[in-house]
This record gives C-alpha cells, structure tokens and sequence, in this order.
C-alpha cells in the first residue's frame, strides 16, 4: 500500500520551511529536508537553515548530516529519504518532505531507470576542464545543461554519464510507492525578488561572510565553488576577485535566475498532471 507523504515545494525565499512546520502541527507530521545544501554541516547562514527554536519541536531529517568535504548524491538522498518516510510512517505520523532541489524530487518519486555507468568513458569526462563540461553538456544535451549549474562539475558528470548509459533523456514516471499531496509556494514576481533581496541582505548581516571564509579554509576553492551561489560569489570576493559592494547585485541576480529554473520545473509538473494545485 502506498504512504501517503506531504511534499511542500517552491522557489527560493517563498517560505517552505516555515509552512512545513505550520503542516507539521496540524497534521501530526515530521519534517524530511529537500534540500541539496542544508545536509552539510557548516553550511548554516548560506543555506538558511531553520534554527531549532523555529522548528518548535518538530523533529527535522537529513539535516546537518555530512561534512561540507564530502559530497552526498541525488541516490544518496532517495535511499536516505525512502527509509524517514518509512520510519515516520510507522511510528504512525505523516511524512512532510520541504524544500527547493527538484533534482533530489525527481529522484525520490520519479526515479530514472537504473544504468550502467561507463568506467571508460567517465575517466575520459573527469579529465576535462569546468569549461570543456559545460561545452559537452550544451552540445549533447542541451534542454539538460538549461537545468543545471554549469559550474558544478559533480552534476555535469552525472548528467554526462546518464546520456552516455541511456543516449537520451530517459522518461520519468512517479513511484508507485507513495500517495503524494503537493502544497506548492510561488509567489508573484516583484515578491518573490523582494524576499530574495531581504533574505541576503539579512545572511551577510548575520556573518554570510565570515562563514564562507571559514568553509573555504576547511574544503578549498574547488569544492567551494560546488557548494552553491552564495558560497561561490562571496569566494570571488575573498579571492580578490569581485569587490564588496558586488556581491549583493551579483547573488540577488543570480538567485533570481535560480528561482526561475525552479519555477519551470515546478510549471512541468504540472504541465504533466503530477501537481495539480498551488497555494
């Protein structure tokens, strides 16, 4: 029989975290982090973390759970989450799975098909520069290098060892494993840029920039530059590379320009009938 979870999904800054605790009382529900960035231990203000005070009580998963210099994957997290979801539903509370990395969605609840991963052929990508992947990854799959942060390495080798399995974008079908209820958040335009800017303008009030500094002393600018736009752009700045008063502009654009992805993909399932509502 199937479980019936609760999936609370949206752009960034569009209140996901504070909603699934509203849920999780109501319903008797424990909370699941979709999030690609916030299983990272460190990662707090970049990330933003709900602090414990604002969990209020509500037991919180996949939370803090590896170090910033380890790197934790989309089947990672489907095989982490698969067993809360089981454990929450036996101890007979609803699962409520938040948060904005629709590949660790997709992953869970619209699986790809298994593959076979090409040693050969994935030796050959890893020697390629950032750059050189991005070009492979626009020339062979272009609708999928539209999806994906082209500084990423780790993504793009995923992306690329995918096609070379598969030759195609494979088709994704739901899991048959759970009964899912979607609360999605999508605010208008001009709110959702303005919560964007309050949000980093309160981060690097709060110490954003002394917690990169101290993430990039721990994992080095490579793995920094993996760890998300606010970890990259402000490592730009400790490097001398971009100057204070850009760093703002610079994260506030490229948020924005990340929230759109996450809206499309938020617009394709509902295009295909799997999201049938919005809050």
């Amino acid at each position: 029989m199937a479980i019936r979870i609760l999936c609370i999904a949206g752009p960034t800054a569009s209140g996901k975290s504070s909603r699934a605790v509203r849920e999780a009382l109501t319903r008797n529900g424990e909370i699941i982090s979709v999030d690609s960035r916030q299983i990272y231990k460190s990662l707090d203000i970049g990330t933003e973390k709900i602090s414990h005070e604002e969990r209020q009580g509500v037991p919180h998963y996949l939370i803090d759970i590896i170090d910033p210099c380890q790197t934790y994957s989309a089947a990672q997290f489907a095989a982490d989450a698969k067993q809360r979801i089981t454990e929450i539903a036996g101890r007979g509370k609803m699962p409520i799975l938040v948060g904005g990395s629709h590949f660790y969605y997709d992953a869970l609840l619209r699986p790809l098909p298994a593959h076979k991963e090409s040693s050969a052929t994935d030796a050959q990508y890893e020697k390629l520069s950032t750059e050189a992947l991005s070009a492979k990854l626009r020339e062979l799959w272009p609708q999928e290098a539209k999806k994906i942060d082209l500084r990423n390495r780790r993504r793009m080798l995923r992306a690329l060892s995918l096609l070379t399995s598969h030759g195609q974008i494979p088709e994704r079908s739901m899991s048959a494993d759970y009964a899912t209820e979607w609360i999605v958040l999508d605010p208008e335009r001009d709110e959702l840029r303005a919560a964007i800017d309050t949000r980093l303008s309160m981060a690097v009030s709060r110490g954003l920039i002394t917690e990169v500094d101290a993430v990039r002393t721990l994992v080095g600018d490579i793995r920094l530059n993996e760890l998300g736009l606010e970890y990259r752009v402000i490592g730009e700045h400790l490097r001398g590379e971009r100057s204070y008063d850009s760093i703002l502009p610079a994260l506030s654009a490229q948020l924005w320009q990340y929230a759109r992805r996450q809206k499309a993909w938020l617009r394709k399932l509902r295009g295909e009938g799997v999201i049938t509502a919005i809050s």
